[in-house]
């Protein structure tokens, strides 16, 4: 991935000590090696206020067995990340807030679909969604098949975030060697016509969507000549087009919120969808600040 001013040369890998986690140490310590980056491994040992419920102060044992769980559990980690250059850390902060203060400064902050604290059910859990809407840096959930191979598949719609993640799409690509798939998917409810329209022509309005996507592509294509960008325009909702694409995708690119984003809504639905159901990794990107 492109390198940002200032930011380190490193990825930061949320770990709490769940499968999940660890797929997401695997997936990151792939992407540190073929990058030559370094991989930071994150616990969030978090003890509100330092007091067990009731007001009673939480005893200097609870924090000896707490230190020497979480250092158990961060070598565990590490084990599993090879031969990249691994760093731990484990502050006494909650997961979140931590997380966001790391994506300042990572090129990459990765977490996996669903951590120990998540229930039965509830397919990404709280933190990779607070995560991915908020960090400053693009957040990898790592869901579906962590070791999948394949084109990396990007959501184009013409909005900022979008042309954000097709910045960082392009470079994905370059970097695995593989072919970007390039999707714009409109809906009738774009014109103003949830049902059909026998006075719309839309073979032209089919060759306008074409043109706006060639457009979003030109200028990355000469930068990137050596990347194969298969272009897919298709007359559906973009969240179900990526999806059914992420099945045979290595990485799914998106924006944190798209062009039908409302103001506020800071995960925008396609987002939403990707990082709870897709059969691949799913890289968010939000607008660059500024």
């Amino acid at each position: 991935m492109s390198s940002v001013g200032g930011m380190a040369d490193e990825i930061v890998v949320g770990v709490d000590g769940s499968a999940a986690a660890l797929d997401a140490v695997r997936w990151a310590a792939g992407e540190a090696a073929l990058r030559k980056l370094a991989l930071r491994l994150v616990y969030a040992a978090d003890v509100t206020g330092g007091r067990f419920d009731g007001g009673l102060p939480v005893p200097q044992s609870f924090f000896d067995e707490l230190q020497r769980a979480g250092q158990q559990l961060l070598a565990d980690a590490a084990a599993v990340a090879g031969e990249v250059p691994v760093s731990t850390e484990m502050p006494l902060e909650p997961a979140v807030p931590l997380l966001l203060e790391c994506s300042r400064t990572a090129r990459m902050v990765v977490l996996g679909s669903s951590g120990r604290g998540g229930f039965t059910g509830m397919l990404a859990g709280s933190t990779a969604v607070s995560v991915s809407a908020h960090a400053s840096c693009p957040v990898a959930v790592v869901r579906g098949r962590p070791d999948a191979a394949g084109p990396v598949v990007v959501g184009v719609d013409g909005s900022p975030t979008s042309e954000e993640a097709l910045k960082v799409a392009f470079d994905e690509a370059a970097w695995r060697e593989v072919p970007l798939v390039a999707i714009h998917a409109w809906s009738d409810a774009d014109y103003g016509v949830p049902l059909p329209a026998p006075d719309l022509d839309w073979a032209e309005v089919e060759r306008e969507q074409q043109r706006l996507l060639a457009e979003r592509l030109a200028g990355r294509q000469e930068r990137y000549p050596d990347v194969r960008v298969e272009r897919v325009v298709v007359r559906d909702r973009p969240r179900d087009e990526l999806l059914a694409r992420s099945r045979d995708a290595q990485l799914v690119v998106v924006g944190s919120r798209g062009r039908g984003g409302f103001r506020g809504l800071v995960l925008g639905s396609t987002s939403q969808a990707l990082i709870h159901h897709a059969d691949c990794p799913v890289l968010v990107v939000r607008p660059q600040a500024g």
